[in-house]
């Protein structure tokens, strides 16, 4: 498996974490806006990650910069240091 793989697998699983933490339901609103808005995955947000965006702003709303700052948290400062890390959360901070 190659690092960009891990790296991958490590930042889905925070956010499905921290989304399922947060609330159950919103959670599977997010998966289903996802499916609906673009047909993909969270898994496929790795790759597209203003999907992401845009479906959290419109479910969290308010709470949307704290879900940011969470699913950094856990995957600390090191992994978020990452070229592929550091790109996906421009994004997610633009």
């Amino acid at each position: 498996m190659s690092v960009g793989e891990q790296h991958k697998i490590a930042l889905i699983s925070c956010i499905e974490v921290v989304l399922m933490r947060r609330r159950n339901t919103d959670y599977n609103l997010v998966v289903a806006k996802l499916n609906a808005h673009y047909d993909v995955t969270i898994t496929d947000c790795y790759e597209h990650p203003e999907y992401l965006k845009t479906v959290l702003k419109e479910v969290y709303k308010e709470d949307y910069n704290s879900i940011i700052d969470e699913i950094k948290l856990h995957l600390g400062d090191d992994l978020i240091a990452e070229k592929d890390m550091a790109d996906f959360f421009k994004i997610m901070e633009s």
